[in-house]
């Protein structure tokens, strides 16, 4: 199988290198196409790639082509796409709000499959949600689900609000568990702890929690009634996000980057 990525930026590259070990690939090596000179130069530096700067030499004979660019590069993207086209190519598309109806419309073609990734892929604990136009087969989207699978796991949903839906919770909750760690490790140097410590309570913290999640069947509001004392510490530091409705303004967040998601689809 052809395999080829266009856009080789953060969620193009990270893909790319998951997928370029893929048995599915058989002999072939991942073809990954960008505009960046720079970028073109560095990525011919790796072996397991082969790299193109011109859509016309990579495009048309591709069997699967992923598509990484950003959504406002889209419209640009498929109006020089589409006159290489055939009908048995698969799309995916790795952009956020971009509709499945809406790629089929541009590139004149079917079989597409909708995407939302997230950043961990990097580090190969992703989390992809992915869902499929009529036109994909049971055993195509199969091949799709594998290469997926190489940056992490993948979630299969039936229709693309849950992929809308996704992207309120593992497409932006990267930022949110950031956005938590920013402000622990700013309480840890307020509180005199070095630069190297604040990191090392604060990412062993977090990595421990998630740790003891995944290997018991035990909610978190079990794991918070574990720790959490009546008239202790910890309790304390619930009771404050307790009054100051931080589980209220999490979920709120959520959604507005789900809102979001379903705006950028309408435009």
């Amino acid at each position: 199988m052809k395999v080829l990525v266009i856009g080789a930026g953060n969620m193009g590259l990270t893909y790319a290198e998951g997928m370029a070990s893929s048995p599915l690939l058989s002999k072939h090596k991942l073809r990954i196409f960008d505009t960046d000179p720079k970028k073109i130069e560095t990525l011919r530096q790796q072996p397991q790639f082969d790299v193109y700067d011109t859509l016309d030499d990579c495009l048309p004979k591709a069997d699967l082509v992923f598509i990484a660019v950003k959504p406002y590069h889209s419209e640009d993207l498929f109006a020089k796409m589409r006159p290489m086209l055939n009908d048995d190519q698969i799309f995916v598309s790795l952009m956020a709000g971009v509709t499945i109806e809406s790629i089929q419309d541009h590139l004149g073609r079917k079989k597409v499959v909708r995407t939302m990734p997230n950043l961990p892929a990097q580090v190969g604990k992703g989390v992809t949600s992915y869902t499929e136009a009529a036109e994909i087969s049971k055993i195509e989207l199969l091949m799709v689900r594998n290469l997926l699978d190489t940056t992490g796991t993948s979630i299969h949903v039936d229709t693309e609000n849950f992929i809308d839906a996704s992207t309120g919770i593992s497409g932006s909750g990267p930022a949110y568990v950031f956005y938590f760690m920013q402000s622990m490790l700013e309480a840890a140097l307020k509180m005199g702890f070095s630069d190297y410590d604040s990191k090392v309570l604060v990412s062993n913290t977090f990595e421990g929690a998630i740790e003891l999640f995944n290997q018991n069947d035990i909610s978190p509001k079990s794991w918070i009634a574990k720790v959490a004392s009546k008239g202790g510490t910890t309790q304390a530091a619930i009771d404050s996000m307790e009054d100051n409705n931080v589980k209220q303004l999490i979920q709120d967040a959520a959604y507005a980057a789900f809102d979001r998601a379903v705006e950028l689809g309408k435009k």
